[in-house]
């Protein structure tokens, strides 16, 4: 996943680590060009001391150090500090990488804030291994934006049953398909699942969300086309409840922040089966525009989590690096195809360390 990012944050830490490397070169160069001790010249009127005989082998390995010992020992406890002048070029291109890559204008200030602040000025050891020293700000940086990961089953062992997760987003993103991915997982892990069909405007949404249930045996609870959503969520939950169900999984209808009719329809949805978690459902290939879609859902509607469809054809990854970081949810599925098992948690310390584990 992610090929056009990983490259562009290989090609960054090539020439972050030139740049320090040159700089510890500096350092050590200090030591081997610092003027040595020697004993004064003899003073012209004074007579030539008498020669000595040369140290026996034995004596001389009972001298103190030589200087090359003297300097390995001076380079091992010598520090170096980062300049922030020097690593401007390499930040420069950071940036770019990553607006090139979809990632949203505040997510790479953010990012470059936190590299910058990680590798200059502090100082550290001659010794310290500069690979080390740069994958460590990188990946602070990018686990600063995408914030804390959500592990479903750990939420959903800490509430009452049955839990309501209820999935909303925009038109045409993969939401009713998710809401199937999300069952099958679930039914994997142990969980016993009822699916609401709660898209009653969409024409075929029901049927479709039907067809799903059954290839997965699943009860799927559905009214008729056009009847009202909330009464069959709560059908739904109260079926979970009557049956001892885990988890309700609610479908919805796709709509768009400025439909005010389709938004109030929500917001009642949630008044009668108050949801234990709202996931926001959109699509990684839309890049920024699935950042701005989801910041201005979140502000009129609200969402607990994200969960980002077609994430196997984004090579950019823009939008995962800054979905969560915009709206302030954390990411808690991707999509990475089309079948039932094709879903996977969001962890990001993991994809943090896909993206930083070289060339792609």
């Amino acid at each position: 996943m992610f090929k056009a990012l990983k490259e562009k944050l290989f090609s960054v830490r090539q020439r972050l680590e030139t740049t320090i490397e040159e700089q510890k070169l500096d350092s050590d160069l200090t030591i081997h060009s610092a003027p040595s001790q020697g004993s004064p010249e003899p003073s012209a009127l004074s007579e030539s001391p008498a020669p000595t005989p040369p140290p026996r082998e034995s004596e001389r390995e009972k001298k103190a150090p030589g200087f090359a010992q003297k300097v390995v020992s001076l380079v091992r406890d010598r520090e170096f500090i980062i300049a922030a002048k020097d690593i401007e070029d390499s930040l420069s291109d950071l940036e770019i990488g990553l607006l090139e890559s979809d990632v949203a204008f505040s997510a790479t200030d953010a990012i470059l804030t936190r590299v910058r602040e990680d590798l200059t000025g502090s100082k550290r050891k001659i010794g310290t291994s500069v690979d080390a020293v740069i994958t460590n700000a990188l990946s602070d940086a990018l686990l600063s934006v995408l914030g804390e990961g959500v592990n479903i089953l750990d939420f959903i062992a800490s509430r009452e049953k049955p839990v309501k997760i209820l999935f909303t987003g925009v038109n045409g993103t993969g939401k009713t398909t998710s809401v199937a991915k999300v069952a099958h997982y679930l039914t994997n892990h142990g969980l016993t699942v009822a699916i609401g069909a709660g898209d009653t405007f969409r024409a075929g949404a029901i049927e479709q969300i039907d067809v799903h249930g059954e290839r997965l045996g699943l009860k799927v609870i559905q009214h008729q086309e056009g009847s009202d959503p909330s009464a069959v969520l709560f059908d739904t939950v109260q079926y979970a409840k009557a049956h001892n169900i885990d988890i309700v999984l609610g479908d919805t209808a796709g709509r768009f922040h400025n439909r005010v009719n389709l938004m109030n329809q929500l917001a009642k949805i949630r008044r009668v089966i108050q949801p234990d978690l709202i996931v926001y459902v959109d699509e990684a290939v839309a890049g920024n525009d699935a950042v701005i879609r989801a910041e201005e859902f979140s502000k009129s509607v609200g969402m607990d989590a994200v969960m980002l469809t077609k994430v196997d054809m984004d090579p950019k990854g823009g939008a995962a690096i800054s979905i969560a970081h915009a709206v302030g949810k954390p990411l808690i599925f991707i999509g990475t195809g089309q079948g039932y098992d094709d879903i996977m948690p969001f962890e990001p310390k993991a994809i943090v360390a896909d993206l930083l584990a070289g060339e792609a």
